[in-house]
């Protein structure tokens, strides 16, 4: 707290109850209150912002995570009633605004209703006292009636409105679910960004609106569909040229066994979805995936693309080196994703950190298994659910513990409460087991250590994994910051060298890799905040990426000569505006705006600035690629093809919005469950078990609703100041490593 803040005694004038939760503080001659459960600081907004935030209410506060529940409650009552009398006293000024000249009453519903004429005299007294005497008083008492009597029927007919309307919404509700659930369609296709879409066109239509048939939909609306997705992978190709693109090849298996091969581009304006082919004859002979790829590569344009994308197995290694041999300008690019997962792998292999996830996981089985205990979570969480998910398991193990930790207060006060000691259920064994980890210190303190040195990795991840922004610019700076936090956890060199190995072993086919240390370089937020040994470290790599980009020997000398101007900050490089924007744009941005001076650089930088460095992201489901392959009939396998092409298309553009979150699932939908089956599923389901699981009685999860603990942007969150040469060098060729045996 800062120490301009004076404390000053609350009065006893200050009748709110939230006033007993909160301290008041003076900064000069503005008012600051504290909570004295999380200890946020509010500079305005009065108590009734504390209210809403030990309330968990939303409005204008964030909400606090380590009130008791007696207190929420008592501030969700409070605010209840403020909200009741601020809307009686609404209702009162709009009955009487909406009395109009003409003696016409117009209520919310926009009924509007034909009064008495009022003569002028007596309008301008008609809501005075009613006590008043006299003849005069008794006529106004009368015209008060009428009117009163008409608002109650303005009233009740709104009130038959809003009834009526949820009757239409209950009917619309039946109906979508009887068609999806007769047609087979899983539920979670009202996720799809273009459902409310499709409601709002036919309730726009009127009543006599007739879908279109089977024939419509495999004829002309597929036809139309395929030509509108050309249309935007037309549009999108129009910028290779500038950006250039990165070709992406991901290999998978069905549930049959078959191996299919998926190639996609990405570029800054999005991935786009190419061809499928069914690679199980051929995937094991190089020379047959060597002329696969290099095919595709020719389809997208040789001077297109910067770099193919593979999996690090070893035959996309020798296929990758044949390419990168017969197109010296592009790059063979292991998948950083993946190499981050696998990092992710082994820490969770470390004996003290597996001990402790499975305590973790063995808490989440308990609860998720029976429906009292996890009503009963939810209702102390307020929605939000242990679960969080991450684009890999791995991911979502460390994302889930974190998530456990934000919450650990709402589930101390949910394993002392009255609700929990009644159950019957948490007088087993299990139920102990848990109520002692939960209720254990050193249990928590071991989590909050595990989610510090994980929490740089998953950073990287979502990063390397996002469509929001190339990731090449941020993959070096993500790296050193993940040993940079290991190194001051640990401060040994014995003990943070384990860790380091790990980074270091999965790390190696691209900690020399050409283009990472380009992106590094060319983003000036983390160049200008970085010694000028680091540069000299990396700068060798730069040259190997210019003369590979670059054939041309003459533009090779400009781009050298113009790293001088960057170096120095000279010319636009060194402008106010450059300088404060360094935090602000996209380094690709950046240098559209301020790399004029340095023609030849800037385009490089662009090329290099705009490109991914991932495959990884959640598989789209549904899409009939397995089909596609199988069917016979040229006709129909050609239909498929297309089919396959749009639906994946339109599934990386609504993957890349922000409301497709997984804040819209539930964290027991068999479709997440390969994802979080550690943390929700038992090894055998019991009879015991299925008489506790009733999903009926079980609130569905309302997803992340208030942020848990500080929201800190991933790429900020990498800050600047890249000064430790050991980290960047890595462990020496001769120094011995240590704690292997501790894996």
């Amino acid at each position: 707290m800062g120490s301009n803040l004076e404390p000053v005694a609350v009065t006893s004038l200050k009748h709110d109850p939230a006033w007993k939760h909160c301290e008041m503080y003076m900064n000069g001659e503005r008012v600051q209150l504290k909570c004295i459960y999380c200890g946020k600081i509010f500079k305005g907004g009065g108590i009734h912002r504390i209210k809403e935030h030990l309330a968990g209410q939303k409005g204008n506060a964030s909400t606090c995570l380590r009130v008791q529940p007696d207190v929420r409650l008592l501030m969700q009552e409070s605010l209840n009633g403020v909200v009741m009398k601020k809307r009686k006293k609404q209702k009162l000024a709009q009955e009487i605004s909406t009395y109009n000249n003409n003696g016409v009453f117009t209520d919310t519903c926009g009924l509007q209703v034909d009064l008495l004429p009022i003569p002028e005299t007596e309008t301008s007294n008609l809501f005075l006292n009613r006590d008043e005497g006299g003849v005069g008083g008794r006529k106004k008492k009368s015209r008060i009636r009428k009117a009163s009597s008409l608002v109650n029927n303005n009233n009740n007919a709104m009130a038959v409105a809003i009834n009526q309307s949820k009757r239409v919404n209950n009917h619309v509700h039946m109906a979508v679910a009887r068609f999806l659930l007769d047609a087979r369609v899983p539920l979670d296709a009202v996720n799809s960004v273009y459902f409310q879409p499709m409601i709002d066109v036919i309730a726009s239509q009127g009543t006599q609106v007739a879908g279109p048939s089977y024939h419509d939909l495999r004829s002309w609306v597929l036809k139309a569909s395929v030509q509108d997705v050309r249309h935007d992978i037309d549009q999108c190709s129009t910028t290779w040229a500038r950006t250039g693109c990165s070709l992406l090849v991901d290999e998978f298996i069905t549930g049959k066994g078959k191996i299919l091969v998926n190639f996609l581009v990405y570029c800054p304006e999005g991935t786009m979805f190419l061809r499928s082919v069914e690679a199980s004859t051929l995937i094991n002979s190089t020379d047959s995936l060597y002329e696969l790829l290099k095919e595709v590569v020719e389809e997208v344009g040789v001077r297109n693309v910067l770099q193919v994308i593979t999996s690090n197995e070893e035959r996309y290694v020798i296929a990758g080196k044949r390419l990168t041999d017969a197109y010296p300008t592009l790059f063979w690019t292991p998948c950083a994703a993946h190499s981050i997962d696998l990092m992710l792998e082994d820490i969770k292999k470390v004996e003290w950190i597996s001990t402790i996830m499975e305590q973790a996981k063995s808490i989440s089985r308990f609860i998720y298994n029976n429906n009292v205990h996890l009503s009963m979570m939810r209702k102390f969480t307020f929605g939000v659910d242990l679960v969080d998910f991450g684009v890999t398991r791995s991911a979502t193990d460390f994302l889930t513990l974190k998530r456990m930790v934000n919450i650990k207060h709402n589930l101390q006060s949910m394993v002392t409460s009255m609700e929990w000691m009644e159950s019957p259920y948490s007088k087993k064994p299990e139920g102990f087991a848990v109520l002692d980890y939960i209720n254990n210190q050193s249990f928590w303190s071991t989590c909050s250590l595990i989610t510090r040195l994980t929490d740089p990795f998953l950073r990287l991840l979502r990063i390397v994994c996002s469509e929001e922004r190339p990731a090449m610019a941020y993959v070096y700076a993500g790296l050193y910051r993940a040993k940079e936090t290991i190194k001051k956890e640990f401060v040994d060199k014995k003990e943070y060298s384990v860790y380091w190995n790990i980074i270091d072993h999965r790390w190696e086919p691209l900690e020399r890799h050409p283009l990472h240390a380009a992106g590094f370089y060319l983003n000036p937020k983390f160049f200008y905040a970085t010694e000028e040994d680091v540069h000299l470290h990396i700068r060798s790599l730069v040259y190997d990426c210019i003369e590979k980009l670059v054939p041309d020997p003459k533009i090779q000398d400009k781009i050298v000569k113009e790293t001088t101007s960057y170096h120095n900050c000279a010319g636009d490089f060194g402008r106010k505006m450059a300088v404060r924007a360094r935090d602000t744009l996209f380094p690709a941005e950046w240098w559209l705006n301020y790399g004029g001076g340095c023609s030849n650089l800037t385009r490089l930088a662009i090329r290099i600035l705009s490109q991914t460095s991932s495959l990884i992201r959640s598989k789209p489901g549904r899409i009939p690629l397995e089909e596609m392959h199988e069917t016979k009939n040229c006709i129909e396998h050609q239909r498929l093809n297309d089919l396959a092409f749009v639906q994946y298309n339109l599934w990386l553009r609504q993957s890349n919005r922000k409301n497709m979150e997984p804040d819209s699932m539930d964290s027991i939908s068999y479709d997440k469950m390969e994802l979080v089956h550690d943390w929700v599923s038992r090894r055998e389901l019991s009879s015991e078990d299925m008489e506790s699981s009733d999903w009926m009685t079980v609130d569905p999860p309302s997803g992340s609703i208030v942020p848990l603990g500080p929201l800190i942007d991933d790429i900020e969150a990498l800050g600047a100041g890249f000064d430790d040469f050991e980290i960047f060098g890595g462990p020496k060729d001769n120094e011995e490593e240590i704690g292997e045996e501790t894996l």
